[in-house]
């Protein structure tokens, strides 16, 4: 009840309200409570499509301590599955691989299809008796896992209790309309990605991606050219984040990468960067796009796994080499900062903070929809 009442502190407008207290960083009981209603009961990022680009492909992923197998079957459909033999529990799939047959528990060899069906027992009857009457295989296929795929990233309801992707994500999918693949061609995954391991709560990830407030003194690059006064606050239901009215690629010289298709002049000179709730960081330009999982691994450590998306696959590989080295360093720039709040959330006397009315909106939106999952 205590932790529900400091959470309707965080719930207050933004002038008067508290940030998330201590033990939402550092608690492993918080987190475990947090895992269950947040990142079990929303619909959470797990992956992207492009990680399992041929049928057959499958990768084992392990989400808030939850086994998954992300897959893509033989008719191209990509799956997620719980990870587990539904004969005695077995891990199915322990490392990136393509699946030549069928799924195979290297325990007792019980085999399921890529679509999750229960295709054979052996010797389950007895010796040589590879069927039983009492084990019902159509009732034992593997757990699939609800699945929903947007701008390549393959998100997850783990516990099946949201409502359908699509209206839980309603107005950020109407944000972003312009560039749906019927309108400015599919998202090309290069394979250019790169992953941080980072020493912080996974939320406080997403609180420093959201706003722009740290531009002048974390990222003094981009703040040379897209100042902080070029900058807007984007709030709303289920995502929040920052805009610039002023963007071009950095990269020297004359090259440049193609532009998605049928795109409005407000994109000539426009980039938004939202953090979509929980657990994603997407960012798009009129030439690229990308999006950050954020795999939390525990309350004080978290996977960053950033993914680049361009518009075709024609374009100067070196240029990719030099935007992708461009994005790494300036998400290295955030590295210290969320690492240093990590560490500041071990200070018994700090109450969660202050927010500033005026810089901190989409900070203080996150914090209000943690709390309200919470049940504040």
């Amino acid at each position: 009840m205590k932790d529900i009442d400091t959470l309707a502190a965080v719930r207050q407008p933004i002038g008067v309200a508290n940030g998330l207290p201590n033990a939402h960083y550092t608690d492993p009981n918080t987190y475990a409570r947090e895992s269950a209603a947040i990142l079990h009961g929303q619909w959470a990022g797990l992956a992207v499509a492009a990680q399992v680009p041929t049928p057959g492909d499958a990768v084992p992923l392990t989400f808030a301590g939850v086994p998954l197998l992300l897959l893509r079957d033989r008719g191209g459909v990509v799956r997620v599955f719980q990870n587990v033999c539904r004969h005695r529990g077995m891990i199915l799939v322990s490392e990136p691989t393509r699946i030549e047959g069928a799924i195979r528990c290297p325990y007792h060899s019980w085999c399921y299809s890529t679509e999750g069906r229960l295709v054979a027992t052996p010797h389950v009857g007895g010796p040589g008796f590879n069927s039983d009457a009492r084990i019902d295989k159509v009732t034992l296929g593997l757990i699939e896992v609800p699945s929903h795929i947007w701008r390549d990233v393959v998100f997850v309801n783990i516990d099946g209790t949201a409502p359908p992707f699509e209206t839980v994500n309603a107005a950020a999918i109407a944000r972003w309309a312009e560039f749906e693949e019927d309108r400015a061609g599919p998202l090309f995954h290069d394979g250019r990605s790169f992953t941080f391991d980072v020493a912080c709560n996974w939320k406080l990830a997403v609180e420093n991606y959201c706003e722009s407030y740290h531009l002048p003194w974390v990222h003094p690059g981009l703040n040379a050219y897209s100042r902080l006064e070029d900058h807007y606050h984007i709030e709303d239901a289920g995502f929040s984040g920052q805009g610039t009215r002023v963007y071009r690629q950095l990269i020297e010289g004359d090259a440049r990468f193609p532009d998605f298709t049928g795109l409005s002049d407000a994109w000539d000179t426009a980039a938004e960067y939202i953090s979509l709730f929980p657990n994603i960081l997407m960012g798009t330009h009129r030439d690229h796009a990308f999006a950050i999982i954020l795999l939390p691994d525990g309350p004080g450590r978290t996977r960053e796994h950033v993914h680049l998306y361009y518009a075709t696959p024609d374009f100067d590989p070196d240029l990719a080499d030099r935007n992708t080295a461009l994005w790494k360093a300036v998400f290295e720039e955030d590295v210290f900062v969320v690492e240093g709040m990590q560490k500041g959330r071990a200070a018994p006397g700090f109450d969660g903070g202050r927010f500033s009315p005026a810089m901190d909106g989409p900070t203080h939106r996150f914090h209000d929809w943690v709390a309200r999952c919470l049940g504040a």
